[in-house]
């Protein structure tokens, strides 16, 4: 539960009467608004009308020049016909005074006798008591409206409150989340108990002279965990702790992100000891140029207000970024943030852990393998890892079981990677054939080349991202470097599918469009990150951009080194799909039995292709010796007989 709780002291207001000055302001501007009003209205209505002599209206009658009159309380409204052939917006009507005792029924008549339109104004008993109550209605309206905003610009309403803290307040296990409920991430944990020891227990660190760290900065890809962790610091703390993201410092008007910094560390230091987390700090925090930006203002009152309190109060700094290599190098400098957590993918026990954590919850059907599910979703993230049992627990409902079971779990990974089956997507025969001969052809290089992964599975039914068919891996161990010739048994592997489509069918389809894009930026990765190539030998052109956003590496060099990659990479691509067209060639039968068999099932296992590779393996091996028992027969043979 979390509280928008704002701790700050402002003093209390004196009872009593309120001052009345702020009201005879108010009433003042008020009174001249609606005065400013009124002159303006009869100003714009009255350059309409022209006021003339009693005679000049009885000139114009005798000469007939008029074209309508009316009549009102206490004078005569006339348009002449000069005016009224004009456009209605540059017409111009006259007014004379009304004289008293004059015979108006007399010169209505007249006037009507002579063609002109005769118009009587209606005489109203109330018009007087509508025009107040007019003017009293806008009065009020202005009144209140001036009222309203002098109190917001006081600082008692929205205005006022602008440039505050929008930070959340939670109060010691508020959160509901404790380092129980993070998994994975054990030197993050371990860095982060530090500090909270040092907030429960300072006086331990004090004796023997320790500091207590101002900031920690949590760096790692997204979905790792970051926010998570910081609410784990919220239920482990026991002090208060503030939690904003690093957009709520920005806003439109230049300064209220920097009045909300000074807000929030002002907060923070009334309920010392307490914890400030700021979520995405790269958007306030990103490096200055020498353009000046308002987003600067806010960094710099930041740095300010890291460096102006004393850590021995008890206030610690957490951030998390997923981009710090963008970050102001004034903000990482030791002094503000003097740790760097490094919140990565979790490896095979931490995914294991992870998982534990994600399925306390769920009811698990006996079968249920974690730890085959932790090895098959090597590089997966908590976020990932998370959302794979919702899933599973989805289907398990969808199908009116009351447990999740391990089909569940596996086909909710693979759901995550490629998505849900098309049931309506009718392929041909020839395209069925075409994708199982793609399919096979990726998996059978793999198979028959050493170094590489395991099969995990096949399939050539369409999914909802775009696959027609695909074919799953699972690593039998957990790696963290490849060799080059792991990584060219990779580069074959992805080359095979569009082997297998110019072996068999001899044509080249679109269905290889995303293993050439990924064998390409591979094959780049090889020769311009990894010196893995004789063109260029130990040169490493090629920078990544972000290492947590997995951003794409970018070549800083000359165009003739450039244009040296290029090559470089296309041919170390020609060589790999001519190896790997070759050991499809020389495994052809291999490969139509296969790709038949799959066909006809649609998704295999890797057991199931295991067992005719195994079973083409023993026959050859069984040719191969027979062939040398044959040949060293004759052999013995020869030499009998020459003796």
């Amino acid at each position: 539960m979390e509280q928008n709780n704002n701790p700050r002291n402002t003093p209390p207001k004196p009872e009593g009467k309120r001052p009345r000055s702020g009201i005879g302001v108010t009433l003042i501007i008020t009174v001249a608004i609606v005065l400013v009003i009124s002159v303006v209205y009869n100003t714009i209505t009255g350059s309409h009308y022209t006021e003339t002599r009693y005679d000049e209206f009885l000139s114009a009658m005798e000469n007939g020049q008029l074209k309508e009159v009316e009549f009102q309380y206490d004078q005569i409204v006339y348009l002449t016909k000069d005016e009224a052939s004009k456009p209605a917006q540059q017409q111009k009507a006259c007014f004379t005074g009304l004289p008293r005792g004059g015979d108006t029924m007399a010169l209505a008549e007249k006037l009507h006798g002579m063609g002109v339109t005769v118009k009587q104004e209606i005489v109203q008993d109330n018009s007087t008591i509508i025009m107040i109550l007019y003017y009293v209605f806008m009065f009020g309206i202005i009144f209140f409206t001036m009222r309203m905003l002098t109190k917001r610009m006081s600082g008692d309403g929205m205005m006022g409150s602008f440039g505050n803290s929008k930070a959340k307040m939670y109060m010691e296990k508020e959160t509901g989340v404790t380092f129980k409920d993070v998994a994975g991430q054990d030197e993050a944990k371990e860095s982060l108990q530090e500090i909270l020891d040092f907030l429960n227990n300072p006086q331990k660190y004090a004796d023997i002279g320790a500091k207590l760290p101002k900031g920690a900065l949590l760096v790692g890809p997204p979905g790792t965990g970051k926010t998570l962790l910081a609410k784990a610091v919220a239920g482990e703390a026991g002090v208060p702790f503030f939690s904003i993201s690093g957009s709520a410092f920005e806003e439109a008007f230049v300064g209220v992100g920097a009045s909300r910094v000074r807000d929030l560390f002002q907060q923070a230091t009334k309920v010392a000891p307490a914890i400030i987390f700021i979520d995405e700090i790269d958007a306030v925090g990103h490096s200055r140029d020498n353009k000046v930006q308002a987003n600067d203002q806010t960094l710099n009152q930041l740095l300010n207000e890291i460096d102006g309190f004393d850590s021995s109060k008890g206030i610690v700094v957490l951030a998390a970024t997923n981009r710090p290599e963008i970050l102001d190098k004034a903000l990482l400098r030791p002094g503000r943030f003097d740790r760097r957590v490094i919140v990565d993918r979790p490896n095979l026990q931490g995914r294991l852990d992870t998982l534990k954590v994600h399925t306390r919850k769920i009811r698990l059907a006996e079968d249920v393998d974690l730890y085959k599910i932790a090895k098959a979703t090597a590089g997966a993230v908590g976020a990932d890892l998370a959302n794979l049992v919702n899933e599973a627990a989805l289907r398990a409902v969808r199908q009116n079981r009351k447990a999740v079971n391990q089909e569940d779990l596996l086909l909710s990974f693979e759901t995550v990677i490629a998505g849900t089956e098309k049931k309506n997507t009718v392929l041909t025969d020839t395209e069925k054939r075409m994708v199982s001969y793609h399919e096979v052809g990726h998996a059978l290089v793999s198979a028959l080349m050493k170094r590489s992964q395991p099969v995990s599975k096949i399939t050539i039914v369409p999914h909802t991202t775009g696959a027609l068919g695909y074919t799953m891996y699972m690593p039998e161990e957990e790696k963290y470097l490849s060799t080059n010739e792991e990584l060219h048994t990779e580069l074959c592997g992805l080359l095979g599918g569009r082997a297998a489509e110019q072996l068999v069918f001899g044509v080249k389809t679109t269905g290889a469009a995303n293993d050439l894009q990924r064998a390409t930026a591979l094959a780049k990765n090889m020769i311009a990150q990894y010196g893995m190539s004789d063109e260029l030998g130990l040169m490493a052109p090629a920078s990544v951009g972000s290492q947590y956003l997995e951003g794409q590496a970018y070549l800083d060099c000359s165009q003739e080194t450039s244009a040296k990659v290029d090559t470089a990479v296309q041919s170390m691509l020609e060589r790999s799909y001519r190896e790997a067209t070759d050991l499809l060639r020389e495994n052809r039968e291999l490969l139509n039995e296969i790709s038949e068999y799959l066909l006809a099932k649609e998704t295999i296992t890797g057991e199931e292709l295991m067992s005719y590779v195994n079973a083409a393996k023993k026959e050859a091996e069984a040719q191969q010796a027979a062939q040398e028992t044959a040949s060293e027969e004759s052999s013995e043979e020869n030499e009998t007989s020459e003796n």
